[in-house]
């Protein structure tokens, strides 16, 4: 049965400060991504994908320990889960690589994709064609485990600055869990701290 459109027509009623601060909070980030048509089936996720390499699979598993690190420093760093984590890391890794080479074009595994992204909205490119008021289902992996997964609008869709053959999508968020809401918040906060430390270390 195809979903229905229905409760997505209109976009939920926001407070205007609400919606000032959603937009205020917006960083560009690199996090892995995956989408897909609301009304295409699960399976229609990765269909945008290449296949996936040794090297995206190297990437994809080793992400999110090493965000981890970034964001634990020396705590985790010392700690005895960080042994079994790498080991956790190592055999997914080889699992995915070997499938890789004995099933080629079996392994389709999300990529790190140049996003911008506040709690109100996300903005990505693709070499889908989409077109403005389209329904997407959106999962993002936020640093170090967190997984958001929300229905959004697209709002406008543009020739993509990256990539003269593809398209740069704004979306709105039009079904988002307020938990999810308050981790992406968390996350731009983060990042923008950091990215204040280290301009500052760097004088």
């Amino acid at each position: 049965m195809t979903p229905s459109h229905d409760r997505f027509r209109q976009a939920p009623h926001t407070d205007s400060k609400n919606e000032e601060r959603r937009e205020w909070l917006r960083i560009e980030d690199r996090l892995l991504l995956e989408y897909r048509r609301f009304d295409e089936p699960a399976e229609a996720m990765n269909a945008h994908l290449p296949p996936a390499t040794e090297d995206t699979i190297a990437t994809a598993v080793s992400k999110p320990t090493i965000d981890l690190l970034v964001r634990a420093g020396e705590t985790f760093a010392g700690s005895p889960l960080l042994p079994w984590v790498s080991k956790i890391d190592w055999m997914l890794e080889t699992i995915l690589k070997s499938l890789v080479k004995s099933h080629p074009g079996s392994v389709a595994i999300a990529r790190l994709t140049d996003v911008d992204i506040s709690a109100g909205g996300l903005g990505f490119d693709t070499p889908r064609q989409f077109q403005a008021e389209d329904l997407l289902v959106l999962k993002v992996i936020l640093p170090p485990f967190s997984m958001i997964e929300a229905t959004a609008r697209i709002i406008r869709v543009t020739p993509a600055e990256r990539d003269s053959t593809g398209y740069h999508v704004a979306t709105q968020f039009v079904e988002l869990g307020g938990d999810e809401q308050e981790l992406i918040i968390r996350h731009i906060l983060q990042v923008q701290a950091e990215r204040l430390r280290a301009r500052k270390s760097a004088h």
